[in-house]
């Protein structure tokens, strides 16, 4: 069996692919528009893509939503969140746009406070969505990847370190990926159990 060749081999490329990508580097655009603080657009929208190519995919795989995180300690109202996911919707609304500030979601998964928006990244399921792009004021392009990129890049799903060090969130883990079905859309996926590594 013949094995692809892998498109994306590093963050210089996931980079480079993500800038020959009108559709995100308009989403990136859109998103820094905003101001928001500590900012990015993250999860799927970045692992989908890496995925996609990986795969030799020629038309991109539809995401449920669009994730953007930011960490403003000094307003954790919700209500902000849908205000700033409004006026994203008024710039652009094809895209299923959700907005969480990263001040507030310790709260709702019974953490410590998170220190900025790349920490509360580090805390999401796999390693594979820990991945976070921003564009700043020159259109350049920065990556935030709290676990590397090697696991996006390798097709492997895996526990965060946070939910493999919390047995209590194992079966979270394991009920999550079980529903998401990654490997129905991207085949060539390996998709391990909290357990397994």
């Amino acid at each position: 069996m013949e094995v692809p060749t892998l498109r994306i081999h590093n963050e210089e490329d996931l980079l480079r692919a993500v800038k020959d990508d009108s559709w995100m580097m308009s989403i990136l655009a859109a998103v820094r528009e905003l101001q928001l603080p500590d900012s990015w657009v993250c999860a799927g929208f970045v692992r989908s893509k890496v995925w996609d190519m990986q795969h030799g995919f020629t038309q991109r795989t539809p995401l449920a939503d669009v994730d953007v995180i930011y960490y403003d300690p000094d307003d954790i109202r919700e209500e902000v969140e849908k205000t700033w996911e409004s006026r994203l919707r008024k710039a652009d609304p094809s895209v299923p746009w959700s907005v969480k500030n990263q001040a507030r979601m310790h709260t709702v998964n019974g953490l410590v406070p998170y220190s900025s928006s790349t920490d509360g990244m580090s805390k999401f399921p796999e390693t594979a969505a820990a991945l976070g792009l921003a564009m700043d004021g020159y259109g350049e392009l920065k990556l935030s990847a709290p676990h590397g990129v090697s696991d996006a890049i390798g097709m492997i799903v895996r526990a965060s370190p946070h939910f493999k060090a919390n047995r209590k969130l194992h079966p979270v883990y394991e009920e999550r990926v079980a529903k998401k079905n990654w490997q129905a859309v991207w085949k060539q996926l390996q998709v391990l159990s909290v357990r397994e590594d």
